[in-house]
């Protein structure tokens, strides 16, 4: 990246926290709207959004919040969750959304590492899963609870907190005492492995975040912006309520992910983040209404496809598309692929982004072909989110893009990516309330993901370094692509490939609950439940036939020998995936022992491939 870029940003961050910008909303854009609940009426302005604030912040002050100390908070999306976060901000406190999935055992793990004062808590069901932990964590002094009539030891109401009556002098005093590098959040890791790690983000790193992106990619300010994903994930947290306070956009908020389509049609986004999944399920969505389309509908689209694809890979190689091209493309697009893009509520959408996980090339041409470009980036947690990112107009696809302003990326010896620069975070906390540092002497973090660069500086990530299988014969395979390849076909929602210490590459395949169905009964099959499709011999072969086109794009090492379909997919609530969709294949491969013992003998009744 250009370093007069990186200069840039940041001489625009220098000197801004969160509690800075939301006076500056205040006072500049108090009328423009900030926070709205899809489908319920009424929107908080900006002015209403601060007042708000700092009335709930003498609230937790009076109940002894104060600088430095921590508090958790597990609620769903909606307003009163962005009002307590950002109160316990302006009081120099650390507020931690902590995901609703996680089991008690691991609540009372994050309560007593963060040493957290006080609990704020959605209603009774949230006050029941944090029985376990408020036995043993005497330390929590309260817990403010927003829905229900309750009483009891500790339990305090949310209004009654909210509607503390606001002390002005103090309110400015004490946020204006607040500096850039101190702690904003407190956010836990997925835990694919292990205990999860407490990551340290400051005003510093948020904000600068929010200035890479809004130098990078070229979106209005005061847009509007849709929020699905939980706010103790990076990404949600850094374009939900950083990046959205920055731009000072208006943020819609989506409670629950069912209705994430309907969000986008009444939103309109010009910038939209989805996990792969959300596109996989998009574009198997597509498919499976034009399968059903008059073919007139379906040959207007695959032609207007073809022309979109053209002028994509072109602009994927810096090249100028044709006039004659561009003509064609503009054609096509306001009459076949706008008004298509249009039913998603992605018309108007400048930046659609993709990351957490590998998506496959797949899926990302075939949304280029109804001119959506998604644009896959890279990081972590403990880099704010992205750390490398593809851009409109510089973008590799297969990529995770270049170096984000000001970061610096270099590969270790095997293969490990490390990275340095104002992104990375503050440090992990740890149990005494100390903050260590994350990077070596040098500065440089270790992020635990393998990749190549190319000539031109455009990341390639090919697997966990953690999680390579390493077969019986020695070689090293990197699962996450064998995945990638598998999961390209509509009918596989997930997949984990199998072969440390083993012969050869196995895989345990989950059916797509909502194609598999569409698929049997277009072709005459009776029983569409996913437990019967799972051991149809129709469905198998053409499971097979997926595993075979994958297969020829991976070397001989790595291709998939054989495989088991299982009807159920895999959730947080299982256990097999993180919070953050991650794959914790400790548990798939201990939970489906036998299956993959049976793919290793002779007499299993499994998929083969080649």
């Amino acid at each position: 990246m250009d370093s007069s870029l990186a200069r840039r940003c940041a001489d625009t961050a220098r000197g801004l926290t969160v509690p800075a910008l939301l006076h500056r909303n205040a006072t500049e854009y108090g009328d423009r709207p900030a926070l709205s609940t899809l489908g319920v009426p009424g929107t908080l302005t900006w002015r209403e959004l601060r007042d708000r604030v700092a009335a709930m912040s003498r609230g937790l002050a009076a109940l002894g919040l104060g600088a430095g100390d921590r508090m958790l908070i597990m609620m769903s999306s909606r307003p009163e969750h962005w009002l307590a976060d950002l109160a316990a901000v302006h009081l120099g406190a650390v507020p931690s959304t902590v995901y609703a999935t996680l089991a008690p055992s691991q609540l009372t793990y994050v309560a007593g590492h963060s040493g957290a004062k006080i609990l704020v808590l959605e209603g009774e069901a949230e006050l029941a899963r944090w029985s376990e932990a408020l036995a043993v964590l005497p330390g929590i002094e309260h817990v403010i609870v927003l829905d229900g009539g309750l009483t009891g030891d500790r339990l305090v109401r949310f209004d009654e907190v909210a509607a503390h009556p606001a002390d002005p002098e103090t309110f400015e005093k004490g946020w204006r005492a607040i500096r850039p590098e101190q702690p904003v959040t407190l956010l836990y890791t997925s835990g694919t492995t292990g205990d999860p790690k407490g990551v340290v983000l400051t005003h510093q790193n948020v904000i600068y975040q929010s200035v890479v992106l809004e130098a990078t990619v070229d979106t209005p300010d005061h847009a509007p912006s849709l929020a699905y994903l939980p706010l103790a994930h990076i990404a949600e947290r850094m374009l939900g309520v950083y990046n959205a306070i920055y731009r000072a956009g208006h943020v819609t908020i989506c409670p629950d992910p069912a209705q994430l389509l309907a969000g986008l049609v009444t939103v309109r986004p010009v910038s939209f983040f989805g996990v792969p999944r959300i596109w996989e399920k998009m574009v198997a969505g597509i498919q499976a209404q034009l399968a059903g389309a008059d073919p007139a509908v379906r040959n207007a689209v695959e032609t207007a496809r073809e022309v979109a694809l053209q002028a994509y890979m072109l602009r994927g190689a810096e090249q100028p598309v044709p006039p004659e091209l561009r003509t064609r493309l503009d054609l096509v697009d306001t009459r076949v692929l706008r008004p298509l893009r249009a039913k998603l509520g992605l018309d108007n959408v400048v930046w659609p982004g993709s990351g957490a996980a590998p998506i496959p090339v797949e899926v990302l041409l075939y949304l280029a072909g109804i001119g959506i470009d998604v644009l896959e980036v890279w990081g972590m947690t403990e880099t704010t989110g992205t750390a490398t990112i593809n851009t409109p107009d510089h973008f590799r696809t297969g990529t995770v893009g270049r170096a984000n302003p000001g970061m610096e990326l270099k590969l270790a010896e095997d293969g490990e990516i490390l990275v340095r620069g104002p992104l990375v975070c503050a440090g992990y906390l740890q149990p005494d309330g100390s903050v260590a540092p994350v990077t070596d002497v040098d500065g440089w973090l270790a992020t635990g993901d393998v990749g190549t660069l190319d000539a031109d500086g455009f990341l390639t990530i090919t697997d966990r370094k953690k999680e390579l299988i390493i077969s019986s014969g020695g070689k090293n395979i990197a699962p996450a692509q064998i995945e990638n390849l598998l999961r390209a076909h509509p009918l596989i929602a997930q997949a984990v490939a199998i072969g440390d210490r083993r012969p050869y590459v196995t895989a345990l395949i989950v059916l797509d609950e909502e194609t598999a169905p569409i698929w049997a009964a277009r072709r005459g099959i009776a029983d569409t439940s996913l437990d019967s499709l799972a051991a149809n011999p129709a469905l198998l072969a053409e499971i097979t036939t997926a595993v075979a086109a994958a297969n020829n794009r991976l070397s001989r090492p790595e291709q998939v020998k054989r495989f088991h379909v299982l009807p159920n997919g895999w959730t947080p609530e299982s256990g097999e995936l993180t919070p953050t969709l991650k794959l914790r294949r400790r548990i798939v491969q201990d939970r489906y022992a036998g299956a993959i013992d049976d793919l290793y003998t002779d007499s299993a009744v499994t998929g083969r491939s080649g």
